[in-house]
């Protein structure tokens, strides 16, 4: 009995852990993708816009490189014309929402912080606790070279309680690209793995 509880605490613990190891986003896959045609050669392109925040840019092209090289691309080499552009999205924004506790009375209850009423309460249904959600997406584009033409469009979104990107973003890229070259409109969810920098 002991090595049972023993044994399901273990896998509890564990379990735990690679839920703080990974993370789950939304994909949605838009595909023009050529049945007879296979990943080549790739480059970056950037907007103004992105140029004019190229270290910004330099981290999510360094975050999507992996990524791209495992649905089978390869970066062009430096001087060569490549077969495919790819272009970069990322961002956060955020959302305030008003929390009601189901375990307060329906009375619209008070709660006193500093000397005063707390500001926010919910429309008789108790105390109300504002809370901050960050939606967090990345976005990839990928386009033939030669005629300009999108073949490829890919997001993956999740959000949580912190505006942190940095450390998802090569996550969040995975996901997007994970059932490259497969169209799905419809948001499926897919996890994938955190790993350090």
């Amino acid at each position: 009995m002991i090595r049972t509880l023993t044994l399901l605490t273990a896998t509890a613990l564990l379990s735990g852990c690679a839920a703080l190891n990974s993370v789950s986003s939304e994909v949605s896959s838009f595909s023009a993708w050529p049945a007879d045609r296979q990943p080549g050669t790739y480059a970056f392109e950037r907007l103004p816009s992105q140029q004019a925040r190229a270290e910004q840019q330099q981290l999510l092209e360094d975050s999507a490189r992996r990524a791209l090289e495992g649905a089978g691309f390869t970066p062009a080499a430096e001087g060569q014309t490549s077969d495919f552009i790819v272009q970069l999205g990322a961002r956060v924004s955020a959302t305030e929402a008003y929390y009601d506790d189901p375990f307060w009375w329906r009375g619209g209850l008070y709660v006193h912080r500093f000397g005063r009423p707390w500001p926010y309460y919910g429309m008789g249904l108790g105390m109300g606790i504002p809370t901050v959600n960050y939606a967090r997406e990345v976005a990839v584009l990928i386009r033939d070279r030669k005629s300009g033409q999108p073949l490829y469009e890919t997001r993956a979104s999740n959000d949580g309680s912190s505006p942190s990107i940095k450390s998802l973003l090569p996550a969040m890229f995975e996901a997007a690209m994970k059932d490259f070259p497969a169209g799905s409109v419809t948001p499926r969810r897919v996890t994938t793995e955190i790993t350090p920098p």
